[in-house]
């Protein structure tokens, strides 16, 4: 077997001899020298320099966030409260005014009559729509009725704003959306765009944003406990999940949660046994176990207070150290339990309580207002579902009272997570700030009420164009993260769905494949410090395919006057680059008739990269395309041109000379036939990759940037020649090898040394004919010498000769299989078409044997960021979130109608006898839109070369079906060489290895175990939860309004009507 081993690693380097051209392009290299310079990455250097420009840019944001939170303290604390201001008063343009709302029975769909202004728009590139910049737009939620005396007074003061937005853009061009989120629910942005509508519902709502939640209050300890009591019956224990979901959803990652049930006794509804991290996965994990809850017992509200308290006061957990709160959700009661807030309390009250009155009944609510009252909060109603969403936000106002009464030391600028923007920007990053009352009453008391939250917005594009890209090669790059350690900018985060409600949190970890001195970095940067790390660690290919052992240089730095933290990660042959200096326009002009199409028949297809070389470049999917608007393009404007980014222009047309003299002094002088080629190809850090013969590119499916391409950044990683079969999944059936032609790629480095400095500027490498390169492999594999002939010989067990894989392919089986356990060669026909899956879907007997023997190790992670089907609604999860329709109690119900959520049912009621496809029970995801995909995990699986590198005899032991195989690497290639036998029966069972991408099993990874060892995260440096001066005489009240008779009359008449209506109303659901 040495001897096949040693025959085919000799065919193997001198095919790629003759034709790589690895020798012959460094010659081309180092006759090209006066052509480029070597320049080096210092990586210090590089990180403060980029940090520096980040923290510039965001210094800019910053400066028109203060301006326009002073100008918004200012304009309220002028302003006149208006009691008949009416809305026909007020002048602003409704974004929702020109709204244009899907209804799937294609009905006509009558508008909301509007005294919105009329605008024209105009198509904007730096917001990707159409927008208006002499105005702002207003967006008021659905649940809040926009002819409110409170809301009109907003609209009304909140107008002088427009002049700041629009003097903070004349100074500053590049800002992108200015919003102002008022406590009230109003949002006012600039400049003024129509509002995106959902296909349904719009449930969007500013106070519910990632954004404001961080910058209305300091991080939170919360615990949530609900009554699950007997008397809690059916309609109220579902609004108690309901609201326990929504509750949870005004949490960040800055905040720490546990939720309880209790009736005689206390217990977490999840497996979570102390406060844990609000995360997404964490909030999931409680919006599940919540929905499992079932009502029995009696009440002790002793018990939910004792575990509550001691949760809180469990210091040997990670958590927010900053506001404290118990939030209770019951149906009523009458203790007090003053004895347990003596005990875990007072005097100094450092827990606020918050009680929620659920349902409809007649308990005397007294207790429940006591208990807030006199432990710093709030209490509130929550009669039907309807009332919900409000009730479960506004705890957020209590939490702002020692914010505004800190005054300036309370007014710092926080920067968010990664979110999706809900005006359609992508990814972006907010600053906050925010915005106090600062009136004063009668007896000059300050007043102690948030106004809302100032935000400015900064794409995260805006930011990656300060980083550097091109000269940190394929496999260099920079990345940052903030104090939870979630990733900004990173490769790896590439978000695959849409979701307005929820933050955008990858963990750095998980970004990466993780390791200790990983952890420790993470660590560094979240403690602000800087630092230098050179390590070995392991890699994800970019295809998900392979994992391979690198050494790599982390480098980090803080960014100032932020929350965040840079680093950059360079390979050790990145250190230096090649930046071209084609000066000779001559020459320049020269080398480009070599990227000419009319060149390609003889000089081989070419493929560049689609990267911005210019701004008024028009990119395009199709390289053919891209290729020909870079062509007219540059017919207007020289390589030296100030619009074009003039290193990536002169690096592309450097090598388009380059590979053109391969072509010349190499592939045109060789049969590529001979060897049973396909095709021969050069790739390039400058962006160019030239595949010969033209033909050949007709089935080229490689990136055409070189730095996305799997085959290009693993063979930088990789010494030798590395193989890449054309991956096919488990389900795949294979070609008609007659008419179709498979190729196998094989690429390998070309690195140079220019005076001392060591870097690798290209890949070569060749495409093998599968079908001839199978027939080579069995002659290789075998005892056959050049003089014998093909079936004069015919070993056997039973004869003395020698077996080999060609004379006894019926017995034998050999294979060549890559580093990422994929078939690559067989001597069986009846592989070829299996050729690019992983083994064990060819033979899992055998696969498993190698694993078992340690040829192979095995790697499981996590994909966080995928999108997959949703799933099918079980019986015991939530209920569909549709429309909530209002029974005829709740129409009645006074209490019902103090909710200020309660004119937007009715007004989302009226909406639906005209729009009756609305109360179709139907899923809504995301804010409204219809549940088509979700977001899931993916649980990634991959296989790669142990340290074993000897040839390897075993026996598969199976009784009479035992296998005997023997296993070798080949030298200088990621290809290990097996050979089996065949087998004899099917009893020789095994399990088999699994490779594909699967989706992760609920509570896979396990959240109840990771939370027990949480990683390391810091909040933000400064809390505000108490100020001496606190007022909290307002701390809630029952229902004092009462509806008219007419408007009950009325209510009455149009349930009557949408009982006869065509379309029958669903049983209640909740928002």
């Amino acid at each position: 077997m040495q001897y096949w081993a040693r025959r085919l690693e000799q065919e193997i380097d001198g095919v790629m001899r003759i034709f790589g051209g690895v020798h012959q392009l460094r010659g081309i290299y180092d006759d090209n020298k006066n052509l480029f310079e070597v320049k080096e990455n210092v990586p210090r250097k590089l990180v403060e320099k980029v940090a520096g420009d980040i923290e510039s840019l965001l210094a800019k944001k910053v400066r028109a966030l203060k301006r326009l939170a002073n100008a918004a303290e200012k304009f309220q604390k002028a302003h006149h409260w208006q009691d008949n201001i009416r809305e026909e008063d007020i002048e602003y343009y409704d974004s929702k005014a020109d709204t244009e709302y899907d209804d799937p029975d294609g009905e006509e769909i009558e508008r909301e009559k509007s005294n919105s202004l009329k605008l024209e728009f105009t198509d904007d590139d730096n917001f990707k729509t159409k927008v208006n910049y002499s105005y702002a737009a207003v967006q008021i939620p659905t649940d809040i009725y926009k002819g409110s005396t409170v809301i009109l007074n907003e609209l009304n003061w909140t107008q002088a704003l427009e002049d700041v937005f629009i003097e903070n853009r004349k100074e500053d061009p590049s800002l992108l959306w200015q919003v102002f989120g008022s406590a009230t629910g109003v949002t006012r942005y600039y400049p003024a765009t129509p509002w995106r509508a959902p296909n349904k519902i719009d449930l969007y709502d500013v106070r519910r944003r990632p954004w404001y939640i961080q910058g209305a209050s300091s991080p939170k300890d919360m615990v949530i406990i609900v009554d699950v009591s007997g008397s809690v019956s059916g309609l109220t224990l579902k609004l108690m999940k309901t609201s326990v979901y929504e509750m949870l959803d005004t949490l960040s990652d800055d905040d720490y949660v546990n939720v309880a049930s209790f009736n005689e006794k206390a217990k977490p509804v999840s497996c979570f046994k102390h406060l844990v991290q609000a995360n997404i996965r964490n909030k999931k994990v409680f919006k599940e176990d919540v929905q499992g809850m079932v009502a029995k017992g009696t009440t002790d509200y002793k018990a939910g207070f004792e575990y509550a308290f001691d949760q809180l006061q469990n210091s040997n957990i990670t958590r927010a150290n900053c506001n404290k709160m118990i939030m209770m959700f019951t149906d009523g009661g009458e203790d007090r339990v003053q004895d347990v807030f003596e005990k875990y309390n007072w005097p100094n009250k450092t827990v606020r309580v918050f009680t929620f009155s659920v349902g409809q009944h007649n308990y005397d609510v007294t207790p429940l207002q006591w208990m807030a009252c006199a432990n710093k909060g709030y209490y509130f109603e929550i009669p039907s579902i309807g009332a919900i969403r409000i009730n479960t936000q506004e705890y957020l106002d209590v939490l702002g009272r020692p914010m505004v009464l800190a005054g300036n030391r309370a007014k710092q600028v926080q920067w968010t997570n990664v979110y999706q923007d809900a005006l359609g920007l992508g990814l972006v990053v907010t600053g906050t700030l925010p915005v106090f009352n600062l009136t004063e009453d009668s007896s000059d008391r300050k007043n102690q009420l948030i106004l809302g939250v100032m935000g400015i917005d900064v794409a995260l594009n805006d930011i990656k164009r300060l980083t550097p890209r091109y000269n940190l090669g394929a496999n260099g790059y920079v990345f940052a993260i903030d104090l939870n350690g979630y990733v900004l900018l990173h490769p790896n985060l590439q978000p695959q769905i849409i979701n307005f409600r929820e933050p955008v949190t990858l963990d750095f970890l998980d970004a990466e494949l993780e390791d200790e001195n990983k952890e420790e970095i993470r660590r560094s940067m979240i403690d602000g410090n800087d630092g230098q790390r050179f390590i070995k660690t392991l890699i994800k290919s970019v295809d998900e395919q392979y994992i391979d052992e690198v050494f790599r240089t982390y480098t980090w730095a803080p960014i100032k006057s932020t929350n965040y933290s840079l680093g950059l990660v360079l390979p050790p042959y990145s250190t230096y680059y090649i930046q071209a200096n084609l000066s000779d326009q001559i020459l320049q002009a020269k080398y480009f008739e070599h990227l000419m199409p009319n060149s390609f028949e003889s000089e081989g297809h070419v493929f560049i990269a689609p990267r911005e070389y210019c701004k008024d470049l028009d990119l395009s999917d199709n390289n053919t395309e891209f290729l020909e608007n870079f062509i007219a393009l540059m017919e207007k404007v020289t390589p030296d041109s100030k619009q074009c980014d003039n290193f990536l222009l002169h690096n592309l047309i450097l090598d388009t000379g380059i590979t053109h003299q391969l072509v010349d002094q190499v592939w045109k002088n060789q049969d590529l036939n001979t060897y049973s080629l396909l095709a021969v190809f050069a790739a390039t850090d400058g962006g160019i990759t030239r595949v010969f013969p033209n033909k050949a590119a007709d089935d080229w499916e490689e990136e055409p940037e070189p730095f996305n391409a799997s085959f290009y950044r693993r063979s930088l990683d990789n010494k030798g020649y590395i193989f890449k079969p054309p991956y096919q999944d488990a389900g795949y059936r294979g070609l008609d090898l007659e008419n179709n032609t498979i190729g196998i790629l094989v690429s390998t480095a070309v690195e140079l040394s220019i005076e001392g400095k060591t870097l690798k500027p290209a890949v070569v490498g060749v495409k093998l004919d599968l079908e001839a390169w199978a027939e080579k492999f069995k002659v290789l594999a075998s005892n056959r010498t050049d003089r014998d002939q093909l079936g004069t010989r015919r070993c056997d067990p039973s004869t003395s000769c020698e077996m080999d894989c060609e004379a006894n392919n019926k017995d034998l089986i050999c294979v060549l299989i890559d580093d990422g356990g994929f078939l690559v060669l067989s001597n069986q026909e009846d592989h070829w078409y299996q050729v690019g899956k992983f083994f064990s879907e060819v033979d899992a007997n055998l696969m498993s044997a190698l694993y078992n023997n340690s040829f192979y190790t095995r790697k499981e992670s996590y994909d966080f960021q995928s999108v997959c089907a949703p799933e099918a609604p079980s019986n015991t999860g939530a209920a569909p979130r549709g429309v909530f329709v209002p029974t005829v109690a709740d129409l009645l119900s006074l209490a019902w109608w103090t909710s200020a959520a309660a004119w937007s049912l009715f007004q989302q009621f009226l909406y639906g006898l005209t729009y009756s496809s609305w109360f179709q029970t139907e899923e809504v995801a995301g804010d409204g839109m219809e549940a088509r995909e979700t977001s899931c995990i993916m649980k990634q699986t991959q296989y790669y070369f142990s340290t074993v590198n000897a040839t390897y005899n075993a026996i598969i032991d199976c009784g009479n079906c035992s296998r005997l195989f023997h296993a070798q690497r080949l030298a200088n290639t990621n290809l290990l060489f097996v050979v089996a036998d065949k087998p004899l029966c099917s009893q020789c069972e095994s399990v088999k290895l699994m490779q594909a991408e699967v989706r992760a099993p609920p509570r896979d990874p396990n959240q109840c175990e990771l939370v027990d060892r949480p990683r390391y995260r810091k909040g933000p440096h400064i809390c505000f939860d108490y100020n001496a001066t606190e007022d909290t005489s307002d701390c809630g009240r029952g229902a004092s309004f009462a509806p008219s008779v007419g408007v009950l009359l009325s209510l009455q008449l149009l349930l009557l009507y949408s009982s006869t209506s065509r379309h029958p109303l669903p049983p209640a659901a909740c928002l």
